[in-house]
């Protein structure tokens, strides 16, 4: 395994190089151009006095021809260093856990109603999205939320970590595709740029089309006619003719325009992107099989995909003064319109399969970049057991910066199906919970976890952890926690083993009916094969074991007062916690208790 700061350093420090070099370059051809530009006015302003001849004038023309080429190759090539070391300053922020902030939150994907990515950070600033999201196109955003927000089967995930295998030691291919089209502004929404692609057709078919491209020749020969001879009435014919399609298709026309939910940019890194993959040769033949699409047909997926960029900087252009102009004589709306519609009837049932690569290969490749820049992270491993099983060893939280990060192990088997957790405020009960979560999250999505090992069979995972009171809802506490565990008790009836996680179980209600609640909630749960970990900091409820056979295990965090301030080594223990910071948390404040 590479040491991933030390190749980002040595990559970012060539780019800088680089950057420093073709600086000096710019500035020495910049100079070059302004003297070549002297030149030819002081040999222009000569010709008529015969000091100097013509021919010089055109060779410094040439020269500064030159010149130019060299330059715009120059500030290319330098653009596209500062595009790169811009990758490697991320990538290094990434491994120093200066991250949260510089990328991608996802908060797009934040929903309310889903069972567990509010209380496990999944989006947001500072998020586990923001965190593995390197997609440069919206379907590879909408993969990685979509393997972080469903679990997926377990040959899916084994054969997920092999390819992420390969492609994290694919720095260079990484790097292309983060730089590639950087300075583009895309608008892409691939759920309806597919269905567009895959819609019925709108307009007639191609001999229409001729028709329409007949008679914007015949407007421009009849004008050229008209200006010769003064003869209207062929133009003005032909004007007839073509208001007369014009008003019979336009609404046709402007549906097929109007469905392209893209701009050109968007489309043309799209294109960019599919290049990229069809020129990579991948070893894997998973990989290979995954990006055949791209290119079995006569022209690769990448050149189809631009042709529609182009038709599509026709459409972006539809508004503009000379698209106006071009109206009537030209019908620029039904041109756009057919030619749109052309491609579609061509390629468009193609549309899907072509997303679909881009968006697995986006989201694996930031499952890779991920697995490169944490090579401690190791891939949790799969089991196939009877019972829900999740063995995780010196698990952390992968949000948590690793210098501030205590680790815990975590044990639910057929043994031990439940871990109630009791001990006081801030000792780290609903951060171990999160921490479980969180790497199930990442195993049950084919990424590395955070830890020594975790062995697990495949689970769904439902939480309660995070929840208030709603005034515009008329919900209290208590209830929006019902809600919570009512979701996630209806995943038990999936055949796959449910892993709560549950903070502070029914703590909106009094102490007798969160005894009598919880047992009956817990016994309920096992029934269904469900393992899971509670939090509590009511003892009462730590008793619950005494009447689950051996099934719900007793466990704690400790917190000590040393000089006037609490301390917490945020270790888990075996056991029922033995005493309560509560009080002297109110006697730190000054309260006289």
């Amino acid at each position: 395994m590479l040491d991933p700061r030390l190749e980002y350093s040595n990559k970012l420090e060539a780019h800088l190089k680089t950057i420093s070099a073709k600086d000096r370059l710019h500035i020495r051809i910049g100079n070059l151009k302004v003297i070549v530009v002297v030149g030819i006015l002081i040999a222009y302003l000569s010709l008529s006095k015969n000091v100097v001849s013509a021919y010089w004038l055109l060779v410094l023309i040439g020269v500064l021809v030159v010149l130019a080429l060299i330059h715009e190759r120059i500030i290319r090539t330098k653009t596209r260093a500062s595009g790169a070391a811009d990758y490697y300053r991320k990538g290094i922020a990434r491994i120093e856990d200066r991250w949260p902030g510089t990328g991608q939150g996802g908060d797009r994907f934040r929903a309310d109603d889903h069972v567990y990515a509010e209380d496990l950070d999944l989006f947001g600033r500072g998020s586990l999205f923001e965190l593995l999201s390197t997609a440069r196109l919206p379907m590879g955003e909408n993969r990685l939320a979509d393997w972080l927000c469903r679990p997926s089967p377990k040959p899916v995930i084994l054969a997920r970590q092999e390819l992420v295998s390969e492609l994290r030691q694919k720095l260079d291919f990484r790097e292309n595709l983060a730089i590639t089209g950087e300075r583009l502004r895309p608008r892409l929404d691939p759920e309806s740029l597919v269905g567009w692609a895959e819609h019925a057709p709108d307009l007639p078919g191609n001999i229409w089309r001729g028709v329409v491209v007949a008679l914007a020749i015949a407007a421009a020969a009849t004008g050229f006619y008209y200006l010769l001879t003064s003869v209207v009435w062929p133009l003005f014919l032909v004007l007839m003719t073509e208001g007369f399609l014009r008003w019979q298709l336009r609404k046709k026309a402007k549906a097929v325009i109007d469905g392209v939910s893209c701009n050109a940019e968007g489309l043309l890194l799209f294109s960019n992107i599919l290049e990229l993959l069809e020129r990579e040769p991948f070893v894997s033949p998973q990989l290979q099989k995954l990006c055949t699409p791209l290119k079995e047909h006569a022209k690769p997926s990448s050149e189809v995909i631009g042709r529609l960029a182009g038709i599509v900087y026709w459409i972006d252009a539809r508004h503009s003064l000379l698209a106006s102009l071009a109206e009537l004589p030209f019908l620029y709306t039904l041109q756009i319109g057919f030619a749109a519609e052309a491609w579609r009837r061509r390629w468009g049932n193609r549309m899907r399969t072509w997303v679909n690569i881009a968006a697995e290969m986006e989201a694996l490749l930031s499952l890779a970049t991920y697995s490169f820049e944490h090579p401690a992270d190791l891939f949790p491993e799969f089991v196939e057991d009877s019972s829900a099983l999740f063995n995780g060893e010196n698990l952390g939280h992968p949000l948590i910066p690793d210098a501030k990060c205590v680790r815990n192990s975590v044990r639910l088997d057929k043994d031990t199906r439940v871990m109630l957790v009791s001990g006081s405020n801030m000792s780290g009960k609903s951060t171990l919970l999160r921490t479980i979560g969180i790497n199930a999250v990442l195993a049950m999505s084919g990424a590395p976890i955070r830890g020594k090992s975790l062995r697990l069979s495949p689970l769904i995972i439902g939480t309660s952890i995070r929840r208030t009171d709603s005034l515009q809802q008329g919900r209290s506490g208590f209830y929006t926690e019902i809600l919570h565990i009512r979701r996630v008790f209806n995943l038990t009836e999936e055949p796959t083993p449910v892993l709560f996680l549950f903070d502070e179980l029914l703590e909106g209600t009094n102490s007798k009916d969160r005894r009598i609640g919880s047992e009956g909630l817990l016994k309920a749960l096992l029934n269904a094969r469900a393992i899971g970990v509670v939090t509590t900091h009511d003892l009462a409820l730590t008793e619950i074991t005494d009447s689950a056979d051996g099934l719900v295990r007793n466990m704690h965090f400790e917190d000590q007062v040393k000089d006037g301030k609490m301390h917490f080594d945020y270790k888990l223990r075996d056991g029922v916690v033995s005493k309560s910071n509560a009080l002297e948390l109110m006697r730190l404040m000054g309260f006289e208790i």
